[in-house]
């Protein structure tokens, strides 16, 4: 029996999604969105960006997956394959000297 249509799922491909430019160097890509707030996101930052002013986590915590290159949250460096969990309330400052993709996840939005 071949299946075509997975009820309730929605797909993106994170090439023809539409990018917006954060900051010079920094550029986030909508991947999802649900119904009680919850996103999810790619972002890409070039090679020695730095994200202005702090990212600041609220309502909730944000989910960080480390797709390729090195990132940077201002105090350390989390190389490809990381998996960086901020709870609500806290903050950083996102950077990376190399340049890295990543997937954000906010599950409160």
């Amino acid at each position: 029996m071949e299946i075509t249509e997975f009820p309730g799922y929605t797909w993106t491909d994170s090439a023809t999604a539409p990018v917006r430019e954060l900051f010079p160097g920094v550029r986030a890509r909508p991947l999802w969105a649900g119904d009680n707030g919850a996103k999810a996101y790619l972002l890409e930052m070039d090679p020695e960006t730095v994200w202005q002013g702090v990212d600041l986590h609220e309502p909730g915590p944000e989910e960080v997956f480390v797709v390729s290159g090195t990132f940077n949250d201002g105090f350390r460096d989390y190389p490809a394959g990381s998996f960086i969990h901020a709870p609500a309330g806290s903050s950083h400052i996102p950077q990376s000297a190399t340049g890295c993709t990543l997937f954000l996840f906010y599950p409160e939005g």
